[in-house]
């Protein structure tokens, strides 16, 4: 890691350089902003902020009653799909782990949700070691190096310019979620039916 045997490093060393983003970030009773120093517990409320911010969830966050002093239950049941995934990646961000594991940190948003996310998402990749996992693409479109797995075997590799030049499994993978999106954003047209029909 970093050129750098893992194997040389301590457990605790090993841990404390790594970040985890779930589907479903378990989120803890308190407020908003005890669950974003649960990334690094010393930080002060102005380190908050920053990594807030950088996420992508501040306007979210300040947004709620209290703002950063909000109370959420056990597993911020009152908090939609969006914004907990958003206090998820600004806990990692404070975090500053050297390398990132996401394992489908968007596939519980819908469309319209993940595009507002994706500034999080952009910060929290930034300058680090990331391995994504991921069944919807637009996640891993800007990934230096993609892997596409079918039945555990790995079956393309590249970046997402050389696997839609090659055709393969990605790029018709791309092209179907990239059609899905478009209907569910979609407007609903209204067609009046003439009288007596």
């Amino acid at each position: 890691i970093n050129d750098v045997d893992y194997r040389d490093w301590s457990l605790q060393a090993l841990q404390s350089n790594l970040g985890v983003v779930l589907q479903s970030s378990h989120l803890f009773a308190g407020t908003i902003a005890d669950n974003i120093r649960y990334g690094d517990l010393p930080a002060d409320q102005d380190q908050i902020l920053v990594a807030a911010k950088q996420a992508g969830a501040h306007d979210v966050i300040i947004a709620m009653p209290l703002g950063y002093e909000t109370v959420i239950g056990e597993g911020g049941s009152s908090l939609s799909a969006g914004q907990k995934q958003l206090i998820s990646f600004a806990r990692a961000l404070l975090a500053d782990p050297q390398i990132l594991i996401m394992d489908e940190a968007t596939s519980s948003v819908d469309t319209l949700t993940e595009a507002r996310i994706e500034q999080g998402l952009r910060a929290l990749l930034k300058d680090r070691i990331s391995v994504i996992i991921a069944h919807r693409l637009s996640t891993i479109r800007h990934a230096h190096q993609i892997v596409v797995i079918d039945d555990g075997r790995i079956i393309e590799q590249g970046n997402h310019d050389e696997l839609i030049t090659r055709r393969g499994r990605y790029y018709h993978l791309f092209q179907q979620q990239s059609l899905s999106n478009l209907w569910q954003q979609a407007e609903p047209i209204n067609v009046e039916q003439p009288d007596g029909i």
